[in-house]
């Protein structure tokens, strides 16, 4: 026996197996269709590939035991995000509708879950294009020779360096105070920055540009967007395996500590990074394939997916450890030489008497006598130690806008290569943004908030220009800070409640045996017993363990952000403050506002339905 709860007049709402046949051969005006299959892969591929795939993944991969990390992975790649990627995907493509009429349809109590999707997907759209504007100006800022984060500016009388910058270093004097104007905290707001103010009209501009007519005019830029990141990854991982530590970059970030197996953070990470990096629980994707032909493969279409975004994950973090194992070798061999010269200068040794091969033994027995002994000890040796380096991970904007372009200057050509970086980072945010915008425009579309005639393109401007209003508080000189705190909560624990609501509606409320029937009529055969256990069980139970840990984590953490403050005592060590009470509002707004209108929609239609005495269950 199979619980399904009641759903009284899910038949009128689901268009029925013939109402579909005869919709697969008549031309929507309102519903375009996907010229090719290859076209459809490439637009759900840009979406669920994005930034995160190089700069999260590698971080979490080095900072996990390298290898080991992989194994749960992969693990949680087939058990949570597969079947959730397949479910997305069957219920788009059944019902032809975004995620607030698909999710409408099924039952008028989860409208809440396609308008919680919806807002999700605005929010992180606002923040997310703003990282696109950043990455246009470095861009436009890669057109010169030496790159202007490659050293130090002279100060305003010409007499010497910026002092801000000669106590950081240039890509941190350029990321913070030359692209941010950053201010010492997020209550001091400071004014708008004009120039990242001009890269934001861009960025949403072309987005627009790209996104004016939904997937007739996307479709086409993801043979783009979606293709020359692979090419620019495989540029990059030539370019660094000729470089001197490459190889040392890419053995530290694999080698396996499997003692990491244990450890409960290691397997949630991944889970959590396995969800995020499939974009599951946005609505873009039940918008995507609801464009498919009823027919169309689904199942099949999920296993692809998921094995382009595995195999992407990890061979985006071989190429970027090439290059920062390239970058560690140079701060080890700097690190080395200058103890080297002290020695030399010390003992007033001839040079080549102490090398980079004999330091260690020449070290030793210099310190072996009582007057040697004597003066190393007043000598400020560094501990200079490759894996140290190596282990410095980052991630995030740290890993994009520093560690990479600190070591892209020490490369031959470095110009050339910060453009293609920088090219490569602006197809990957963009082709994710094509997804985010789908995710809103054709939910606003469902709830007809706009009239019928209203067309497409007035929609996908208004939420455009809307977001673009909006996101000009992150070109504030406090602007990292609250892109930083939009990060952390807008697309987290919302999304996670979102997918369990999915899965559990599904399966007791749409019935999982009607759903089986579903894909057995669009794919020719039922499901197998995997997909049943996984819809069933296991998947939504590590959606729940991941926000259960989440979220106690969250509320017992201490809220902090970290700020870059000249003033600090331990300047250039990025100062760590506590948020202003009215900082939690904001994280409400974000975090817990999304998941309360799940419940909230639904007892609205219980109160429209028993108050309004509506006799029928429609979503209308």
């Amino acid at each position: 026996m199979r619980l399904v709860l009641p759903n009284p007049d899910l038949e009128e709402r689901i268009p029925s197996y013939e109402d579909l046949e005869r919709m697969e051969k008549e031309t929507a005006a309102d519903r375009p269709k996907w010229d090719n299959k290859a076209q459809y892969l490439l637009t759900c591929v840009g979406f669920c590939v994005g930034l995160g795939n190089v700069w999260r993944f590698p971080y979490l991969c080095q900072s996990h035991g390298g290898g080991a990390f992989i194994i749960p992975f992969i693990i949680l790649l087939v058990l949570e995000g597969v079947p959730l990627l397949h479910l997305e995907f069957a219920i788009g493509q059944r019902l032809r509708k975004g995620s607030v009429g698909a999710w409408a349809a099924i039952h008028p109590y989860l409208t809440g879950v396609g308008i919680a999707s919806m807002i999700v997907s605005f929010l992180v759209g606002m923040y997310y294009n703003t990282i696109i504007a950043w990455v246009m100006w470095y861009f436009f800022n890669s057109f010169q020779d030496p790159l202007p984060w490659s050293r130090c500016p002279l100060n305003e009388n010409l007499t010497g360096l910026v002092s801000e910058c000669e106590r950081s270093t240039p890509v941190d004097y350029f990321w913070y105070r030359k692209t941010l104007n950053t201010s010492a905290a997020i209550d001091e707001s400071g004014g708008l920055q004009w120039w990242i103010v001009i890269c934001l009209v861009t960025a949403w501009s072309v987005l627009y540009i790209c996104c004016i007519r939904g997937i007739e005019t996307t479709g086409k830029a993801v043979y783009i967007t979606s293709t020359l990141p692979y090419v620019v990854l495989t540029i990059f991982l030539i370019r660094g395996l000729t470089l001197k530590g490459s190889v040392d970059g890419i053995k530290f970030l694999f080698t396996p500590d499997l003692d990491e197996l244990v450890n409960p953070s290691t397997w949630l990470d991944a889970g959590a990074q396995v969800f995020y990096s499939f974009s599951l629980a946005f609505g873009g994707l039940i918008s995507f394939s609801s464009y498919n032909p009823v027919h169309n493969n689904c199942e099949q279409d999920a296993v692809i997916i998921a094995l382009v975004n595995g195999f992407t994950s990890i061979y985006a973090a071989t190429v970027i450890y090439s290059i920062i194992g390239f970058r560690a070798t140079e701060q080890f061999d700097a690190c080395l030489n200058g103890n080297i010269m002290m020695l030399l200068n010390a003992f007033d040794l001839a040079e080549g008497t102490i090398t980079e091969t004999n330091y260690d033994e020449m070290l030793q027995n210099l310190n072996s006598t009582a007057s040697g002994s004597e003066v190393i000890e007043k000598l400020t040796i560094s501990d200079c130690n490759l894996r140290t380096f190596l282990s410095e991970g980052v991630e995030g904007t740290g890993l994009a806008f520093i560690v990479f372009t600190e070591a892209i200057t020490k490369m031959p050509f470095s110009p050339l290569w910060s453009v293609l970086f920088f090219i490569m980072l602006f197809c990957l945010g963009l082709s994710t943004m094509f997804g985010a915008i789908e995710g809103v425009v054709v939910p606003l579309q469902d709830l007809k908030i706009f009239p019928k005639k209203f067309p497409k393109e007035a929609v996908t401007g208004i939420v455009c220009f809307v977001s673009f209003l909006i996101a000009l508080i992150f070109a504030l000189q406090s602007g990292d800070y609250w892109l930083a705190l939009f990060d952390s909560y807008a697309g987290s624990i919302p999304l996670l409640i979102i997918a369990f609501c999915e899965m559990t509606g599904v399966v007791f409320l749409y019935g999982i045996d009607r759903f089986n029937r579903d894909i057995e009529f669009m794919i020719g055969h039922k499901p197998n017993i995997f997909w049943q256990a996984t819809w069933r069980v296991i998947s939504p139970l590590i959606v729940l363990v991941i926000f259960v840990f989440y979220f106690v984590t969250k509320v017992s953490a201490k809220l902090t952000y970290i700020t870059w403050n000249p003033s600090s005592v331990n300047f250039p060590v990025l100062e760590i403050l506590p948020y202003p009470s009215w900082v939690y509002v904001i994280i409400f707004i974000l975090a817990g506002l999304p998941g309360l209108l799940i419940p909230g929609v639904a007892l609205y239609k219980l109160f429209q339905r028993y108050c309004c005495k509506k006799t029928s269950f429609n979503m209308n």
